[in-house]
């Protein structure tokens, strides 16, 4: 018998850190894609998986393709109708793109999550449902039990109240900056157009990710926030850029993000900043290549002439950052799939630089380290078909171990390393304080 999604509607709004800390909190494996605090557009995603895979036997993207499920999905409302929720590391790489595998981080490959049941955040609406492969009714009452009995969360502290955290950042200053020249020297060498060169900061700390979570989410509201977690591993993100979405009817997007500037302390400054970035020849160019190249990767599961880009260079507004953001989209060719999609496009340009080959070989060499999640990609891919991944950036990875922050930037011919470093130290201090750190 074919299985099938089934809804039902709760009659108030549940705050989803209040679900978190009643349904998800102390379980091995859980999610809740986050559109952030004060969303008003959107959906949240949040729920206990049924199970979890961190190891696999063949390639992920293959193990993904097999997980097919023949679902009827008609009753849930867009966006995730149930299926995987998890992440795909960076060094994952050696799979979609051939490439030797010379590093293997601390951290899984890849983690996902079979979501057979989950709670359902509409933010335009105000309403909240259950998805429920079983009886969504059974799950919702559980739902409304677990909240009864819980005791709601204490709003999240501003500041980290413990011993301050010590950070070791990956490369010295010095180092990083020599680095910056290398890039540039392969640059003027015709190796590269722009390579993305990243470091990375160990905070000693093993804080709660629930409410680390929490303050994070607070302190760097986004469109694509997240709290995973697989295991002995917890991601937090602030990330807004979106990789990859697919359609259940195979329209294939992506958003790439290249050009920074700070937020200014006034009105004036920030419109100044704001403005300085559109104009900056250098982060319009940086943009386009990565446009350029994205629209080569979707265009090799496209249908021919389907592939265009929809926005050029529009800035979006963070609390920390402006970003320049670009859509590129297409629509799959007949007989492929979400998957195909991302594993023509995997890892995102935006983080390899162009072209993306040569790229990914020149900055193994040079950063001579593992990046593990960091500058891989997480979100869902649906029993219908649909792909939602976000960019693994401005994101925290908590283990036994500690935690880890990744960060960086896209390097041309026209970077300055100096303000380069600053770029990458930018990205990194909000995620830093969350942990009671300092860049």
């Amino acid at each position: 018998m074919r299985q099938r999604v089934d809804t039902a509607s709760f009659d108030r709004w549940i705050d989803p850190a209040d679900a978190w800390a009643a349904l998800c909190e102390g379980r091995d494996a859980a999610f809740w894609l986050d559109s952030g605090p004060n969303a008003t557009t959107g959906r949240s995603y949040l729920g206990v998986a049924s199970a979890l895979t961190t190891d696999f036997e063949g390639p992920v993207l293959d193990w993904l393709r097999d997980q097919a499920h023949d679902v009827d999905t008609t009753a849930a409302p867009e966006g995730f109708r149930l299926g995987w929720v998890g992440w795909l590391g960076y060094e994952l790489r050696s799979e979609t793109m051939g490439t030797p595998r010379t590093r293997r981080s601390r951290y899984p490959d890849a983690a996902w999550m079979l979501a057979e049941q989950c709670l359902v955040f509409d933010h335009a609406t105000r309403s909240v449902s259950a998805l429920s492969l079983g009886d969504a009714g059974e799950y919702a009452a559980a739902v409304v039990e677990a909240l009864d009995a819980a005791v709601p969360p204490a709003p999240p502290a501003e500041a980290f109240d413990a011993v301050p955290a010590d950070v070791t950042w990956a490369y010295a200053d010095a180092t990083y900056l020599q680095l910056i020249r290398d890039c540039q020297s392969a640059i003027r060498k015709g190796d590269a157009y722009q390579l993305c060169l990243t470091t990375e900061a160990r905070v000693d700390a093993r804080p709660d990710p629930f409410s680390t979570y929490r303050r994070l989410r607070a302190s760097s509201p986004t469109h694509h926030g997240a709290l995973l977690v697989a295991g002995g591993v917890a991601l937090l993100s602030a990330s807004p850029e979106q990789f990859l979405a697919v359609s259940p009817d195979g329209v294939v997007t992506t958003k790439p993000i290249k050009g920074t500037r700070p937020r200014g302390e006034s009105s004036a400054v920030d419109d100044e900043l704001r403005h300085e970035l559109e104009a900056s020849d250098k982060e319009r160019a940086e943009n386009v290549m990565i446009v350029d190249l994205m629209r080569n990767d979707i265009g090799r599961v496209s249908k021919v002439g389907t592939v265009g880009v929809t926005s050029l260079l529009t800035v979006e507004s963070y609390a920390q950052v402006h970003q320049l953001v670009s859509t590129v989209s297409g629509e799959l060719a007949d007989g492929l799939t979400g998957i195909d999609a991302i594993e023509a496009c995997f890892p995102a340009g935006s983080m390899t630089g162009a072209p993306k080959r040569s790229a990914t070989l020149i900055l193994d060499k040079l950063e001579d380290r593992p990046r593990g999640i960091y500058s891989g990609a997480f979100g869902y891919v649906g029993f219908d078909g649909a792909v939602d991944l976000a960019m693994v950036i401005r994101s925290i990875v908590v283990d036994e171990s500690g935690c880890t922050i990744g960060t960086g930037g896209g390097i041309t011919a026209l970077s300055v390393p100096e303000e380069e470093l600053a770029e990458a130290k930018l990205k990194a201090a909000a995620l830093l304080a969350v942990l009671g750190a300092q860049p």
